[in-house]
């Protein structure tokens, strides 16, 4: 037999045989899904019950104490002829003169200082600028710089009729 007449044997011989079809097994892939369920069954973690905490709440009070804003601690402005006049907690009031402004705003600053220890107050605590009509901008604007550099940010800036204080 030659080359050719095999071939030819070959090719009808695949022609006869009857195609199989494609078919899966089924059984070895339950069992992999059951020995896969029984591993995550044994593996996983359960977890407690998460609504039992042990924990003891205090009895409940009638009336709880409150923290209150404490007051302000109010600084008056006032023109006078070369600058300006600022009071502070009743003691003695700093005057601030244009040629003199550097060191003036220095000593308020101490002064500012010398009322925060005595009355107790933190850089937190508010401050109330009462400031008249005809006092210039540059004066309070100094005022407010100085506060706002000892850390005192929270400040309400008034301008007001005011007359004075019982100082005077």
């Amino acid at each position: 037999m030659d080359g050719d007449s095999i071939r030819k044997e070959f090719l009808m011989e695949s022609l006869k045989r009857p195609k199989s079809s494609f078919t899966l097994r089924m059984a070895p892939m339950v069992d992999m899904v059951f020995l896969l369920l029984l591993f995550f069954l044994v593996a996983v973690k359960w977890r407690p019950q998460e609504d039992f905490i042990p924990l003891n709440l205090p009895a409940a009070q009638g009336a709880s104490a409150t923290l209150a804003r404490p007051e302000p601690m109010q600084i008056y402005i006032q023109a006078t002829a070369g600058g300006c006049r600022v009071d502070i907690a009743q003691i003695q009031p700093e005057l601030i003169n244009e040629q003199t402004m550097e060191t003036d705003l220095a000593e308020l600053m101490e002064k500012i200082k010398y009322v925060c220890i005595e009355q107790k107050r933190l850089a937190d605590d508010p401050v109330e600028i009462l400031c008249e009509p005809d006092v210039k901008s540059q004066y309070w604007v100094r005022i407010c710089n100085v506060l706002y550099g000892m850390k005192m940010t929270d400040i309400t800036f008034t301008v007001t009729g005011w007359q004075g204080g019982e100082n005077q």
